[in-house]
Formats: C-alpha cells, structure tokens, sequence
C-alpha cells in the first residue's frame, strides 16, 4: 500500500510509484553507503535515513508533489526521482538517485523525463532545476542530457554549496 497520495506513472520500462513501508530499506542501505549517497546528501545512520524517508512521505502531504520510488516493470525497486520543495529551497527541484542495482541502465532518465513532464503537463509547473553538488559529474551528465545547462551557483540551507541547473521550461519541451 503506497503511503502518499502521489499518482502512478509508467514508461515503457518502469513504474513511478509513491513510497511504501518496505521502500525504507533501500533508501537505509543507499544512504549507509557514503560513496553512493554523498550527492544525495548523505551518508546518513538509519534514524537519519528513517527521517529522510518520513520527510519524503511527508512532502507529498505539504506540497502535492514529491519523490516517486522507481521500479521496474518485474519488480524491482531500483531508486527514487522526484519533485523537491523543502522549506528554504529556491523553487521546485528535479532530482533523482538511482540504487546500485538501477545504475547504467538509462533508469534516471527516463524516470526524469516523467517527472518532468508531470511536473509541467499535471502540475503547470512554470519551471525546474536540479540541484547538483559540485564533483557530482554522473548528474551533470544527465541533467545536461535532458537539455539543463548551468545556471549558477548557490548556498543550500542544507548542503552549502550547489550548482543549479535549469531545465528546459514547458514551452521549450511542446
């Protein structure tokens, strides 16, 4: 049973699907690895990682949007794209993680590519960026590949220093 609200999405490989009670161990074994989760604002002992994951529920009761777990079409739960809002944040953001069992498989961006499309066709966002810590060249690379560039830099009340890049707005993608 999914714990928010959040509408399901499908690809043609994958079901984007709100949060479920058996999600937490994923996310708790991602953010355990400091070498996977360091872009993501990790690492994080698991009662950091529980509140992440109750934020993330959370999210979708406060702002109508959030993170969609990402699964494959067996079954497999294989990372988390999304819509993020938290207080102090600029405007919305698009953002994404793939697990290590989802990594290298074209997963984020066709997961991306829904929630952006979501965000602009369902939610009339006006428009999104992805927050990308410096170092992070694998989410440069696909924020690039959607058509993102570079805007800036800024200081995340939360993780310092990021570089914000803006995507495409809804007229640029009709």
């Amino acid at each position: 049973m999914t714990l928010t609200a959040a509408p399901r999405i499908e690809t043609d490989r994958l079901i984007l699907r709100g949060p479920e009670a058996r999600d937490f161990e994923p996310v708790a074994a991602f953010y355990a690895d400091a070498e996977r989760s360091w872009g993501f604002g990790g690492p994080q002992n698991r009662n950091e990682a529980w509140r992440w994951f109750a934020s993330l529920i959370g999210h979708w009761a406060l702002r109508g949007y959030g993170f969609w777990m990402v699964e494959t079409r067996a079954g497999e739960t294989v990372g988390m794209v999304g819509l993020w809002e938290p207080e102090g944040w600029p405007e919305p953001e698009l953002g994404w993680v793939m697990f290590e069992n989802g990594e290298g498989r074209g997963y984020a961006f066709e997961a991306a590519l829904a929630a952006r499309r979501h965000a602009y066709a369902t939610l009339g966002l006006p428009a999104l960026s992805s927050n990308i810590f410096p170092g992070n060249q694998r989410s440069v690379a696909l924020a690039e590949r959607m058509g993102a560039h570079k805007e800036r830099e800024y200081n995340n009340v939360s993780h310092g220093t990021e570089m914000v890049y803006r995507h495409p707005g809804p007229e640029a993608l009709a």
